[in-house]
């Protein structure tokens, strides 16, 4: 399982947050826990499968936002005591 988080510039408020989740989930079906924050200028989700970083590119471009950067890191599920 992978963590992507995807640094994008021009979310100005919640409804932007939204478009930007409605996006990663049409384009990756395959995407969990997709979060998006106007604050931090990110968004992140977790994926099995390898993303095709063209195809996020072009997808956040095509909303009309602009994508920044990407980085990907294995996710490691924290227990209930977080060790």
């Amino acid at each position: 399982m992978n963590h992507i988080t995807v640094k994008i510039d021009g979310m100005m408020c919640g409804m932007c947050e939204a478009h930007i989740c409605d996006t990663i989930r049409r384009v990756f079906p395959e995407a969990k826990k997709v979060t998006a924050s106007r604050k931090h200028g990110e968004a992140t989700f977790l994926s099995e499968n390898i993303i095709e970083l063209e195809m996020l590119k072009k997808a956040i471009a095509d909303t009309g936002y602009t994508f920044v950067s990407v980085s990907v890191e294995p996710y490691q599920k924290r227990g209930l005591f977080r060790r």
